[in-house]
């Protein structure tokens, strides 16, 4: 379905000028080539096409338009020409020629001749051939003429996007223009360099594009008519494009990487819950990883207990079974010995999920505890932790461990990745799982093969069931006996907090067994493919739909070697089953009162699903041709091989299937039974046409034939065999035709980036036009896809998750084609960095949109059988050969010739068995409708016969079982094989003897062998004759087959090893071409070499393939040489090809060995070095003896040697280290090959700018001024105020000077300033916190320590302000995305600010307000990294090589690096062109014994002094088995090794060493100073934690001046006294004449002059007396602070410093083990010696006392109920304590029986604890358990804390209320009880917060809350306390009682009757408990008494008297 124009000719034109022409149609342009200087004609013959994907309605139009090209201004147009396509639409074919028409609608003369058809999609126009153009033979001679060429290298800039899919854009002319600079020389893969397609040597071709420089040149002379930053280019070097549309590219890395275990360390620091649900808990943490649990120690009852405990777990996994793995935190209350405890809370996350955070950790964050037994509650808490997970190699760098002071905010610092909310919901996660199909038929488990040896068959099928699991549960379905296509419709329920924090869901078919279940088949899901968090985004949903399993061969053998594939590790090899599933989420309403609140997983039954609600059954035809099966492995090259190919397991020859069988249920019968019926071909046509068509799945067995000693290859000659499947699937194509779209785009773009990092490496000129053109095409296809993907018809069997994700994709893509636009024009020369990130961004934003989760066709898999065992096989995507009538859609190799390179399955890939090719396949691929299937030969190369089965023998559309090729072309390849560096090393030595064999076709070559070397220079040409390919010709020239060159080691016995393989493509020259330039000859390029996925060195080389015409070889270019070598047979590479040279000189400065190791086990005495490079080298003086002077005697040696012009091409230089043994024999110790010189090439300086040998940096940062500011500048003394301690920002107000201007540097203080600062100094904030102090530390009361808070604080906020400008930057960035070009403007002007406004700001910047009146503490600079990284290994002119010796490892934990390290040489060289200009050898002084290497120092053996001091470590790891360590320090420098044992550090992970060591060396013998930190043992050895080196001799000798770093300001006392024995005055003298500076010039009113600056600064200082004295000292320590600053011999100098060093243990390489806070000082001993070490032994903790008066309680709640009244009363006391722990708890006495919750105490308690100021904490040592040898020091949060409790008698007491004060800052207590409330606890933020510390006294009353049933907090209680807190001198002098004892003893509380004890006093209890109450009620008792007493006498008494009466007596 497409629309095709060629435009012919244009005629009539006017003048002379070159001509262009763009045709558009449907907003996508093309143009043509230009046309130089024609006259009135020109001829452009170029054809369009334009792939349409709905059919063109009658009424669109076709605009071309005619333009003169221009250069450099923007193109004039000539005319327009509209056409309706009206016409077109109804016939199909029309051709025109008309007139055009200018500007004002008016016909002009010129006319255009053009031919248009088109086809429709339903085909109802015409039938469709390419080749029915009238074509003028001249085009096709040129090529394919059909693809257009876009040279829309530099029209205006304005050009419309051209999507890159359309024309094969082949961008000859820029390729061309790239190749005449002669640069085009790396390429990472140059498969395809893009070829010009047309006869280069027409005149007219000349490239339309200007060599860059030539551009701007003409640019800036006109005055910049054109912006070059508007410019953007197609792509330059195509480094992949392929031309012809017959091949796709190859993938070079090989070895499977998934399934390979590799070493993780989980460290997990578990600091402190808070506010955690439950009354007086004692709470303990369960951290649990995967199956490991370890727990923390147990805190009593508190809510908010304090841990600070570090766990470190080890793991050795694949990184997908790392990944998975459930990291759970849970919180338990009172576990035990015998009871487990009961839950609090947990929460649980992935370890990818912090795998995938930045720096792969969560630092200091609050994760959210909730109970998964009830899901109604809420939060149950907080719990404080770091989480970081490191696999090999990751480095991680942790915040700076300061005091943490800074008062958390939790809701801020939740433990949740980006974008997650944090109120989380509970979820329902249903996953249904309805039916299975091809699963195996067979049983493998143990039981079914006892069977089938006691029986004698095994007819037992599997017995499957399906596994999910999820967020560390399992469920599963139900198993279904004996069957292979089970159903289920079953449903399996998790309930999860959602978003959840577990990326995958695992579903696995298992087969169930009596002893052990297997796994079939396993699939993840990844739930972020299947939802979105935006706010447009959707819940998870999936399906219903079938997801394809992969696993292991189906062999049905006892044991499966790969079933570790079935569980999902590794790629699978083979199509296991399809299971039909979906996925639902629900959020839960947790009000509901229905609810099940279990997380249990559940499982029930599920309603089926319609069989059609997958799509619709469709036949579908696979086809296959085998063009080429080479390089197959000779193990199995003696056996007949075949090629089998299956799809799903249809072609499978085991367990193969026919057509698929529909369900139908049988009437009347159970509803479950099905009854299969197969359905005979239904189609009546499909069975015509077919003619029951057997698929054919593997081609004929062939013996294969011996190309060389390694290989063999199938003897295909012109017969090539195919293979055809038809297969049934769900028609669900449209998925992953979308997933196609994205995916060229994708590709497309990378390609781009590749370029450009291509360009930028090989620094070719504007690598930001070629970035600007790869935005244009990702707009133009990003709205491509947009239309495309829009017409999508709404199927029935479109899922949930198809709409839902073709609306995301739509949204993204759309949005980000709008950002692609919207960068576009922000891409500039400097913003290039930023901006290729962001579009890196893009590229993983496109990879993973297009990643479909539902699945649709399964994988095909190709296998190479030999002798019916499977061998190796391939396995490729079904949409990447997937056909579609659209172009965009079509899979990326369908339909074209692939290369493929056949692996090992499984295990047997990893390592390098893996790396050698089992076989490479020429293999052609369609895959599509069988009715779509007419085209399905239409990608092969043309020129072949089909051969069919006798049964299809005259049915056209039958498919052919083997193609016979009728036309051949015969070539010679010429391998220009020059050099390769960088070489994997293969033998022990440490070097290697490489070949090369170079493979094309058939054939295959070899190299000559070159001895001991890891950079070989073969120069050698491999003539390959008689090649012969089939097809016709011109697809030849266009796309040749690759060439597969491989790197051999030669060993003497055994085979050769394999080093390495790459590819290549070869230009190539029909024989009617001319053999010329710019084709011709090729340029030598570098390629990529690959070992596996590691790259292991590159290949320069060039590669040219030559059509044999009619006339034979004599025809081909003669082959000439360089005629002065005779090197037998072997023909070097000839003249034209190999690299220009020029003659250079190489000096070398030889320094000294160092480290060398034993060699064979004898010592290493008297060795030598030898330096070769391109043939050429030089020795160095031998080392007499090692031991005593490692140092080489003649320092500087030099040698010429010829190199190539273009520096990129320059041959590696080689350092060998060999020793001189006895009788002239030498050993080899070990080698460094230098791959680059580029950093030691001398350039001479340029005259007219003075800029001196400065560093690069120096020089970026001159040119970036230089650009704003006008060129010459007068030299007058400018004035550069360098005020010192400008708040923090330093970073800006640096200013830049141009080298040879002179400056003034102005250091001067105003008076009033000097004032404050006095002022300043007497008062001043607290160290520490940065709170304003009351009483101000006095200048003694400072010590180091201040100074390394203070500096830490800086660094934080140092750090703060970075991340805030990032995130500020980056908003702006969006914001001008967002808008467009509205900004852009603006920033034009602001660039233009011009220089004296940075003056200005450089002069207010000391105005700034100082942060919070803080004291100056005089700072020091904190690295959190090593010196050497920020000071670039102090190689500034001494560098260090590692000699390496050994071969490299190849199994994954390889030796690395690191173990192959032999030795050390250190040195330097320099490489010039020879001869120098004069003026450098005349300059004063200049010694030419050393060369280039001026003024360094001698190498002669010296004593220096080394002062090493270890601040702190922090997060060891731990060694003992409580997760803790004992560490000490131990120190090794050449013989002296100190063990500092005594004082090792109890149970610690973050010790406070402070400990300053001095040791005596002498360099060079001893420079390696090891600091370790071992973990001290009772019994036992020690164990080493970690170490680290450090190079003391760099250091030393290091121009930056390492030996003592340069303080911030100058001090003769106190805490921060110099430390140098030498002053600054003292050392700025002694830079200056080694740097040949002029000056130091002291002047009056304190200014010095140095070089052309004058600097100013304060002259006076005070000594400890307070007396003043002149000095300079100030002035010259301003100097040395911006020493950087001084031209030609600045450098940044070290500050006075603390630098962090990671610890690393040998045994566990490249994983940190903690720390080391430390810094080294060095002073030779024939100077004066220095002082004494500084003091900086941790601080002690000062001794407190905190006095609590609890006065009384109020509204106390009332717990008992009286025995005899009902009555509520409580026994009120209050506990207290201080400590953690509870052990220095404290109780009042009892108020007993309180009735109205008031409790009246007047009690002391005395709490004495040490307290550190600086970190805020308490400090408690004490014993961890009776069976700890020594006591443990903690540190804790200094926090009180007071409970209310009611005593019992008999029973526990009951805990009524708690409140928790930090001492740091607590609420002030309210006046009265009144005002005292609830907010006071829980609206912490809005109260005044008080500090015991700084107040000293506080009296109040404070609330007691607790949680009610609901979780709800509440007062029980209210105290009236008052705190007192007093330095332990204080309380000695005034001391206080405990309780209410003397001295200072407290009243008895006034406390009413009742609550004595009714025991001891029972009358009066009695009088109050019922005579003051109970009084009426009494006197009413007693007289009903008396009445009752009456009657009852009354009735007693009354018979007697009446008898009495009655009878009278």
């Amino acid at each position: 379905m497409a629309l095709q124009l060629q435009l012919r000719t244009v005629s009539g034109l006017r003048g002379r000028a070159d001509r262009i022409a763009k045709a558009a149609f449907r907003g996508l342009s093309f143009y043509t080539r230009v046309m130089e200087n024609c006259e009135d004609e020109a001829r452009f013959d170029e054809t369009f096409r334009w792939p349409v994907a709905s059919n063109i309605d009658g009424n669109e139009i076709l605009e071309i338009q005619v333009f003169n090209y221009s250069k450099v201004f923007t193109n004039r147009l000539i005319g327009t020409f509209r056409m309706v396509l009206q016409k077109v639409v109804e016939e199909g074919h029309v051709e025109v020629t008309d007139t055009l028409i200018d500007d004002n609608n008016s016909a002009i003369q010129t006319s255009i001749s053009i031919e248009i058809r088109y086809q429709a999609l339903d085909g109802t126009v015409g039938t469709w051939n390419d080749k029915e153009f009238l074509e003028t033979p001249s085009v096709h001679s040129e090529g394919d003429g059909r693809y257009p060429l876009e040279t829309d290298s530099l029209l205006s800039g304005h050009r419309q996007g051209t999507d890159g899919s359309v024309g094969k854009s082949n961008q000859q002319s820029m390729e061309r223009s790239f190749r005449r600079a002669g640069k085009g020389v790396f390429s990472a893969m140059k498969l395809g360099k893009a070829r010009p397609t047309k006869d280069d040597h027409r005149k007219q071709d000349e490239p339309a594009v200007l060599e860059a420089e030539d551009l701007d040149r003409k640019v800036m002379r006109l005055g910049g008519g054109l912006d070059p930053d508007t410019i953007s280019l197609a792509s330059v070097t195509a480094v992949t494009t392929n031309v012809s549309n017959k091949r796709s590219k190859p993938d070079i890395k090989m070895e499977p990487s998934a399934g390979r275990p590799m070493d993780y360390q989980v460290s997990i620091t578990v600091i402190e819950a808070r506010q955690l649900v439950g009354l007086n808990m004692d709470p303990v943490v369960c951290v649990e990883v995967g199956e490991e649990k370890k727990y923390t120690s147990m805190k009593e009852s508190t809510n908010c207990p304090y841990y600070n405990e570090y766990f470190v777990f080890d793991f050795h996994v694949p990184p997908d079974v790392m990944f998975d793995k459930i990291i759970k935190l849970s919180v338990i209350h009172s576990k035990n010995l015998l009871r487990s405890g009961t839950l609090v809370g947990s929460f649980k996350m992935d370890v990818g999920t912090v795998y995938t955070q930045p720096e792969h950790q969560f630092y200091h964050k609050w994760a959210i505890l909730s109970d998964p037994e009830d899901l109604t509650a809420g939060l149950k808490g907080y719990l404080k932790c770091d989480i970081a997970v490191v696999g090999k190699g990751d480095n991680i760098k942790t915040p700076h461990k300061a005091n943490e002071t800074e008062e958390d905010d939790i809701e801020g610092n939740l433990l949740l990745p980006d974008g997650v909310p944090p109120e989380r919901q509970w979820a329902r996660f249903y996953i249904k799982i309805y039916r299975a199909e091809g699963l195996p038929r067979m049983n493998t488990s143990i039981m079914a093969n006892v069977k089938k040896a006691l029986i004698g068959e095994n007819k037992d099928l599997v017995d499957p069931y399906v596994q999910v699991a999820f967020a560390g549960q399992k469920g599963k379905t139900s198993v279904q006996k004996s069957s292979y296509e089970p159903l289920w419709n079953e449903q399996i329920i998790f309930t999860e907090m959602f978003p959840p924090l577990c990326k995958r869901i695992k579903i696995q078919i298992r087969d169930s067994d009596k002893v052990n279940d297997v796994a079939i088949g396993t699939h993840f899901i990844d739930l972020r493919k299947i939802s979105n968090e935006g706010d447009k985004g959707y819940l998870p949903t999936f399906g219903p739909a079938w997801v394809n399993m992969y696993g292991s061969t189906r062999n049905y053998t006892l044991m499966d070697e790969h079933q570790e594939l079935n569980e999902g590790l590794g790629e699978g090899v083979s199509f296991r089953a399809r299971l039909l599933m979906s996925l639902a989420v629900e959020i839960l309403d947790t009000t509901n009162p229905e609810i099940n609140s279990s997380t249990e997983v559940q499982v029930e039954q599920a309603t089926p699903v319609a069989d059609n609600c997958t799509g619709k059954m469709e036949e579908f035809f696979l086809f296959g041709a085998f063009l080429e099966a080479t390089m197959i492995d000779r193990k199995i090259g003696d056996k007949p091989i075949n090629f089998e190919v299956t799809i799903g397991n249809y072609g499978n020859q085991i367990d193969g299937m026919t057509k698929p069988v529909l369900r139908r249920k049988k009437e009347g019968g159970d509803g479950d039974e099905e009854e299969s019926e197969l359905l005979h071909n239904s189609s009546e046509d499909e069975a015509d046409e077919d003619g029951e068509m057997v698929s054919v799945s593997s081609s004929q067995p062939m013996k294969p034939l011996v190309t060389d000693r390694n290989y063999f290859h199938l003897p295909y000659l012109e017969k090539k065999p195919c293979i055809y499947i038809k297969s049934w699937w769900q028609d669900q194509r449209r998925r992953l035709y979308n997933a196609n779209i994205m995916d060229k785009i994708a590709d497309k773009l990378e390609e781009g980036l590749n370029d450009v990092q291509e360009m930028i490496k090989t620094e070719k000129p504007h690598p930001e036009r070629r970035l600007r053109g790869v935005l244009e095409e990702l707009s133009s296809g990003c709205l491509r896809f947009v239309t495309l993907a829009d017409k999508d018809q709404h199927h029935s069997s479109r899922t949930r998750l198809d709409r839902e994700r073709l609306k995301s994709c739509m949204r993204e893509l759309e949005n980000m084609g709008q950002q692609a636009t919207t960068l576009r024009s922000q891409v500039k020369k400097n913003t290039m960095k930023d901006k290729l990130k962001q579009v890196q961004n893009f590229l993983q934003k496109l990879r993973f949109l297009a990643d479909e989760p539902q699945h649709t066709i399964p994988d095909i898999f190709i296998w190479m059988m030999s002798n019916n065992k499977r061998i190796a096989y391939a396995r490729v995507p079904s949409k990447d050969i997937l056909y579609s009538i659209v172009d965009e859609e079509m899979g990326k190799d369908c339909a074209k010739v692939k290369t493929v390179f056949l692996k090992l399955p499984g295990k047997r890939g990893f390592g390098p068995a893996g790396w050698t090719v089992q076989a490479k396949m020429e293999i052609y691929l369609w895959l599509g409708l069988n009715k779509q299937r007419k085209d399905f030969l239409s990608g092969l190369p043309c020129g072949f016969e089909e051969k069919k089965t006798t049964r299809g023998q005259n049915l056209p559309s039958f498919p052919p079982i083997s193609l016979l090729y009728t036309k051949k072309q015969v070539f010679q390849l010429r391998a220009h094989m020059y050099q390769a560096r960088s070489l994997f090393a293969a033998d022990s030595s440490g070097l290697s003897d490489p070949f090369a064999r170079v493979f094309f076709t058939s054939q295959s070559q070899c190299t000559e062998v070159l001895n001991e070397t890891l950079c070989p220079t073969w120069d050698q040409l491999l003539v390959f004759d008689n090649v012969e390919l089939y097809g016709e010709a011109h697809e030849m020239r266009d796309d040749p087959p690759i060439i597969v060159i491989e790197i051999y080691d030669q060993d003497t016995v055994g085979k050769a090893d394999f080093m390495g393989r790459t590819f290549a493509k070869p230009v190539v020259k029909m024989s009617d071409e001319q053999y010329c330039p710019p084709r011709f000859p090729p340029q030598l390029e570098y390629y990529q070499i690959y070992r596996g996925n590691s790259t292991a060195g590159d290949l320069l080389a060039a590669f040219e393939l030559l059509q044999i015409g009619s006339g034979g070889k004599s025809d081909l270019p003669p082959i000439d040489g360089p005629t002065d070598i005779d090197r037998g047979p072997i023909l070097p590479v000839p003249l034209g090809i190999r690299p220009v040279l020029s003659k250079y000189r190489v000096e070398i400065l030889f320094w000294g060995l160092r480290d060398l190791k034993r060699v064979n086990l004898a010592q290493v005495d008297r060795p030598r070095v030898d330096i070769e490079c391109a043939g050429k080298g030089v020795q160095s003086a031998l080392i007499q003896n090692y031991k005593k002077n490692p140092n080489f005697s003649t320092l500087v040696k030099w040698f010429e040697v010829d190199l190539p012009e273009n520096e990129l091409l320059h041959p590696p230089l080689n350092i060998r280290v060999v020793d001189c043994r006895a009788f002239g024999r030498y050993t080899l110790v070990g080698s460094h090959t230098v791959s680059s010189l580029r950093k030691f090439i001398y350039r001479p300086p340029d005259k007219k700018a003075q800029h001196w040998n400065m560093t690069a940096k120096q020089l970026k940062g001159y040119l970036a001024m230089a650009n704003g500011a006008p060129r010459s500048r007068p030299t007058g003394e400018i004035i550069v105020n360098m005020e010192p301690e400008v708040p923090i920002k330093k970073m800006e107000t640096m200013v830049k000077l141009e080298a040879n201007s002179d400056a003034v540097v102005k250091v001067d203080v105003s008076e009033e300033e000097k004032e404050k600062k006095k002022k300043k100094k007497k008062g001043g904030g607290g160290e520490g916190g940065g709170e304003i102090e009351e009483e101000e530390p006095d200048e003694s009361m400072l010590d180091w320590w201040s100074k390394y808070f203070a500096s830490i604080e800086t660094m934080k906020e140092q750090l703060r302000q970075q991340e805030a400008a990032a995130a500020e930057a980056e908003e702006k960035e969006e914001m001008e995305i967002a808008e467009g070009f509205k900004g852009q403007a603006k920033n034009k002007e602001k660039s233009k600010a011009p220089k004296d406004d940075k003056k200005k700001k450089q002069q207010s910047a000391p105005e700034l307000p100082e942060k919070k009146n803080k004291q100056k503490i005089d700072e020091l600079k904190v690295f959190n990294k090593e010196l050497e990284a920020e000071f670039d290994n102090f190689e500034d002119w001494l560098h260090t090589f590692n000699l390496l010796r050994g071969k490299i490892g190849d199994n994954d934990d390889n030796a690395t690096e690191e173990e192959r390290i032999v030795g050390r040489f250190k040195g330097s060289m320099c490489v010039y062109k020879v001869p120098l200009p004069d003026d450098i050898t005349k300059e004063a002084g200049y010694d030419p014994t050393f060369g280039m290497f001026q003024g360094i120092p001698s190498n002669d053996p010296i004593n220096v002094l080394v002062r090493v001091y270890i601040v702190r470590a922090t997060d060891l790891h731990p060694a003992d088995i409580n997760g803790k360590a004992d560490p000490y320090i131990a120190i090794k420098l050449g013989k002296t090794d100190i063990k500092d044992k005594e004082n090792y550090i109890s149970k610690q992970l973050n010790p406070v060493f402070g400990k300053s060591f001095d040791i005596e060396a002498t360099f060079p013998m001893e420079s390696m100073l090891t600091v370790a930190v071992y973990d001290w043992d009772l019994v036992g050895t020690d164990d080493l934690i970690g170490e680290t080196k450090i190079d003391l001799e760099n250091r030393y000798y290091s121009k930056h001046r390492a030996t003592c770093g340069v303080s911030q300001t100058y001090s003769i006392h106190g805490y921060n006294i110099w430390r140098d024995p030498m002053k600054p005055s003292q050392i700025l003298s002694k830079l200056c004449k080694e740097g040949k500076v002029d000056g130091p010039h002291f002047g009056p009113g304190g200014r010095v002059k140095v070089a052309n600056r004058v600097y100013t600064g304060p002259t006076e200082i005070e000594d400890e007396n307070g007396q003043k004295k002149q000095t300079d000292e100030h002035l010259a320590l301003t100097v040395l602070r911006h020493w950087e600053d001084v031209p030609r011999a600045g450098c940044k100098l070290v500050p006075e410093h603390v630098e962090t060093r990671p610890l690393l243990n040998p045994d566990k390489p490249g994983i940190e083990q903690g720390r080391l806070e430390m810094w080294v000082d060095m002073f030779p001993m024939d100077m004066p010696a220095p002082g004494p070490a500084i003091d900086i032994s941790p601080r002690k903790p000062k001794k407190y006392e905190l006095r609590v008066i609890v006065w009384n309680t109020d509204e106390v709640i009332l717990e008992d109920d009286d025995y005899f009244t009902g009555e509520k009363s409580s026994d009120i006391f209050v506990r207290g304590w201080l400590k953690g722990q509870q052990e220095d708890k404290q109780d009042t006495d009892v108020h007993y029986h309180s009735l109205t919750g008031e409790g009246n105490f007047n009690w002391r308690y005395i709490f004495p604890f040490d307290y550190l100021m600086a970190e805020e904490k308490i400090v408690i040592s004490k014993k961890e358990s009776m069976f700890s040898w020594d006591e443990t020091e903690y540190k804790i949060p200094a926090r009180l804390t007071l409970q209310v409790w009611d005593a019992d008698h008999f029973s526990a007491d009951d805990f009524l209320g708690a409140i928790e004060l930090d001492l740091n800052r607590f609420p002030r207590g309210a006046k009265t009880s009144k005002q005292c409330s609830l907010e006071m606890v829980t609206n912490e933020a809005e109260l005044p917060m008080v500090s015991i510390f700084k107040q000293k006294r506080v009296k109040g009353w404070w609330p007691f809350v607790a949680r009610d049933e609901n979780d709800e907090l509440e007062v029980t209680g209210k105290v009236e306390a008052e705190l007192h807190l007093l330095t332990a001198e204080e309380a000695e002098k005034s001391p206080a009682g405990l309780a209410r004892n003397e001295p200072d003893p407290l009243e008895k509380p006034n406390r009413p009757d009742t609550s004595f004890i009714w025991f001891l006093n029972p009358l009066k209890s009695i009088k109050y408990l019922i005579c003051t109450r109970y009084k009426w009620l009494i006197i009413k008792i007693v007289l009903a008494l008396l009445l009752l007493i009456m009657v009852a006498l009354f009735l007693y008494s009354m018979p007697g008297y009446m008898v009495k009466k009655l009878l009278g007596a």
